[in-house]
């Protein structure tokens, strides 16, 4: 099993504050792991409670989005940047999810040969295009996403959802962030 998370050496606060330790308690027990982002976070617990925060709103509150159409998006974002680390990591949530060890598997290398309905087809082409050239976005190409059933809170969390992975992207690839092993293996 790999130790290293990061090329930084940045320890985790020591002891982890009590909800801290609780909140890894909980992932170990739901996740068979502490996924190595949030450890990565744990040097500052302020940075730490601020990134779960917004993830756990964008990616675990109600939404007009599924939690797999939220993965799809993860993956497609990771896929665009060649994010190692979530690639791995939302590749495998999106396997466990639809239950489908092959749509994991298209959607980190090409989405498009993956079998996905209209409305996935026309979510995931917004983000692919939000990713690789967000300064030519315009109107007409949210029309799509109404077309294909999708509300305007809808297309503001597909939106946040990108916008969440291409940071997070950023830092993993900036950090050398390595994926917990685990991943590997899950729902295959």
């Amino acid at each position: 099993m790999t130790d290293k998370i990061m090329a930084l050496d940045l320890p985790p606060v020591d002891p982890l504050p009590e909800d801290t330790q609780a909140y890894f308690d909980l992932c170990a027990e739901k996740l068979g792991l502490v996924p190595n982002v949030l450890r990565a976070y744990a040097f500052s617990i302020d940075k730490l409670n601020a990134f779960t925060a917004l993830y756990n709103e964008l990616m675990l509150a109600e939404s007009g989005l599924s939690k797999l159409e939220r993965e799809m998006i993860a993956v497609v974002v990771s896929s665009v940047n060649h994010c190692w680390y979530c690639l791995v990591a939302h590749g495998a949530a999106v396997r466990e999810l639809s239950g489908d060890p092959k749509l994991g598997e298209a959607m980190a290398l090409s989405w498009r040969a993956a079998e996905l309905s209209q409305r996935h087809r026309a979510m995931l082409t917004y983000v692919e295009k939000l990713t690789e050239t967000p300064h030519k976005m315009e109107a007409a190409d949210r029309e799509p996403l109404r077309n294909a059933g999708f509300s305007d809170r809808d297309i503001w969390d597909i939106a946040n959802v990108a916008g969440f992975f291409n940071m997070s992207n950023r830092v993993a690839a900036a950090t050398e962030m390595q994926p917990n092993d685990a991943y590997h293996s899950q729902a295959r």
